[in-house]
């Protein structure tokens, strides 16, 4: 494989903290790289050291000349004065060494119009200035538009970050199949698992490249951990042996114990036993009683009063654990903010239960004491609390979820984004809820922090209602998964979210055309004979285009034929391969279509 970008020796640092410390690795041509670590690590540093947006202080970058390459950060910086269509076309343009992209030729790209659709730019409007975007639908637009080029590589910071899941597996599928590599910072393990082949971690400026996804790189950590724990046992072991020899002279000879690798199940051979729901149950209907949170006859709206969900009756239990998933702008957080009393039901009525106690984190981060330090905000809602069986501290639950005891000294303010995020997370938890409502609760959480996060909620006793686009937090914590899809209805899917992603799929997929009887001449007409030319003019160009695709697919399956023996080599024809079927499958379909009215 073909080198692509190499890094040797290379340091960077921001003030006296190394981000990046001697480190040497490169990107070959076909690898799909997931970059990991912890928030503030270095993941962002390493990308824009990568491609060229920051210098190193030391060591050496070297580029293929001819490298093709896009970069979308989490800055999301588009030119103002400029429309969605514009931003998304512009890279394609200089691709094509040309001054712009007409709608047509845009239009008639399998590839160009799948993207727009996916992504779902075609919601916004190509015509939409840029000016008036939020702040997701600004990233969405970059995303976008580094996706419709043809590229070497593809450099992604976050893409999954204000996503749903529809468009998480979307994205994913688009990157399987794309020929480009990939690096790609991501803090979503299931789309880190699906993509990547290869993991980078960034730790204590330094990186560790591990082989396949998010499951690999967990096996091979917790490999790594068990050698370095038991390097430590042997490193104590011989210190005490040598002290108790100063002491008493010479001892006898002694055998060293003999340590092997075992193989990955021996890693999980003892793990605690899977989530006791039936006990959780029952000790959340102790502390909650029979009633927790009802919605009757419930109609949710917006403020402009267009109606979200109609004739709603639902009843949550006590120990219910359920995960809400839906399109964007369903009212996935309309229908949390109903639970928690924060929001008018336009019709029905809300009941609580009187030993109900709510801790609802709220995508918004307007409720922190910015005057306070991080260990005086937490004990400030509470000194000690009940996890499980055991007390803890509240220095010892920060601790948890990612605050060193030197970080619990700095002040609210000075927190980035995602530290403000555990900060919620750690007052409401300490606040010792029996219900919890979590909204977008992974939204800028490092991978560490969310694994701490979901082994508390795993062995929590209470009523919990998750909003998330992380496949692996609602399947891990969640017992049944309730969706909206835009029907104004909450469907309850005993399937999960595959079940979800089918209905989605079905729901958008076009109906089938309506075949007409053999005798009837019903067809319309050209209008004129100047529309008619122009439809056969198009038909002559959709026959060169088949030709030249049926020609490159044979040649394709030879290839693939002579590859047999390089895996490399036949996984970038295959999806070099799939994509010409797919071209030649829809260049058909538009063939079809025009000769019904042209002939």
């Amino acid at each position: 494989m073909a080198n692509l970008i190499n890094l040797e020796s290379v340091s960077k640092s921001f003030g006296i903290k190394p981000l990046l410390d001697n480190v040497s690795l490169g990107v070959q041509d076909g690898e799909r790289i997931g970059v990991v670590g912890l928030n503030g690590g270095g993941k962002t540093t390493l990308l824009e050291v990568l491609t060229g947006l920051e210098e190193p202080d030391s060591g050496r970058v070297s580029r293929r000349g001819d490298l093709r390459l896009a970069v979308v950060t989490q800055r999301g910086v588009l030119p103002e004065g400029a429309t969605v269509g514009e931003v998304v076309l512009a890279g394609l343009a200089e691709d094509q060494r040309t001054d712009g992209v007409a709608e047509h030729e845009w239009a008639a790209n399998p590839r160009i119009r799948s993207v727009v659709e996916g992504i779902g730019i075609a919601d916004l409007g190509m015509d939409t200035p840029v000016a008036g975007l939020s702040g997701g639908e600004r990233r969405r637009t970059a995303l976008a538009a580094a996706l419709v080029r043809d590229l070497d590589l593809l450099v992604l910071d976050e893409p999954t970050n204000h996503l749903d899941v529809e468009g998480v597996q979307w994205l994913a599928e688009h990157l399987i199949n794309r020929r480009s590599a990939l690096v790609v910072v991501t803090h979503d393990r299931w789309f880190l698992d699906t993509v990547a082949n290869r993991t980078w971690e960034v730790q204590g400026g330094k990186v560790e490249t591990y082989e396949g996804g998010y499951n690999d790189w967990i096996f091979a950590r917790a490999e790594r951990s068990r050698q370095a724990d038991a390097s430590e046992a042997r490193r104590q072991n011989l210190a005490r042996k040598e002290l108790a020899w100063l002491r008493r002279g010479a001892p006898a000879r002694t055998s060293k114990p003999k340590y092997r690798i075992e193989a990955a199940e021996a890693l999980i051979a003892n793990v605690p036993a899977p989530r006791d729901k039936v006990e959780l149950a029952s000790f959340a209907r102790k502390r909650l009683g029979r009633v927790v949170i009802e919605l009757e006859d419930a109609t949710l709206a917006t403020p402009d009063g267009r109606e979200l969900v109609t004739d709603l009756t639902w009843r949550l239990a006590p120990g219910e654990r359920v995960g809400l998933v839906g399109v964007n702008g369903s009212g996935k957080t309309t229908l949390l903010r109903a639970l928690a009393g924060d929001a008018e039901l336009k019709s029905g009525k809300r009941v609580q239960g009187q030993t109900v106690k709510i801790g609802w984190l709220r995508q918004e981060l307007d409720d922190l004491p910015l005057n306070m330090r991080v260990l005086e905000a937490v004990q400030d809602v509470a000194q000690r609390m009940m996890l499980g069986d055991k007390e803890i501290s509240a220095g010892q639950l920060a601790e948890r979820l990612g605050f060193t005891p030197a970080k619990q000294r700095t002040p609210v303010g000075d927190l980035s984004g995602g530290e403000r995020r555990r900060l919620q997370l750690t007052r409401i938890l300490m606040s010792e809820p029996n219900v919890l409502l979590l909204d977008e609760p992974t939204n800028d959480l490092d991978i560490d922090t969310l694994q701490q996060l979901e082994d508390m909620l795993d062995g929590w006793a209470g009523t919990m209602v998750v909003i998330s686009h992380d496949r692996y937090l609602i399947e891990r914590i969640c017992d049944t998964t309730w969706a909206l899809f835009g029907d104004r209805k909450l469907t309850n899917l005993p399937g999960g979210i595959d079940e979800y992603l089918r209905r989605r799929a079905a729901l958008i997929a076009p109906p089938a055309k309506a075949t007409a009887p053999a005798a009837s001449n019903s067809a319309a007409p050209a209008t004129d004979s100047a529309a008619y030319r122009a439809a056969r003019k198009e038909l002559a160009k959709l026959e060169r285009a088949l030709e030249k695709l049926a020609d490159r697919e044979e040649k394709l399956h030879a290839q693939l034929a002579e590859a047999a023996t390089d895996p490399d080599k036949l996984i970038t024809l295959g999806a070099e391969l799939k994509q010409v079927q797919a071209e030649k499958e829809s260049t058909e379909e538009r063939w079809l279509e025009l000769a019904e009215n042209a002939g």
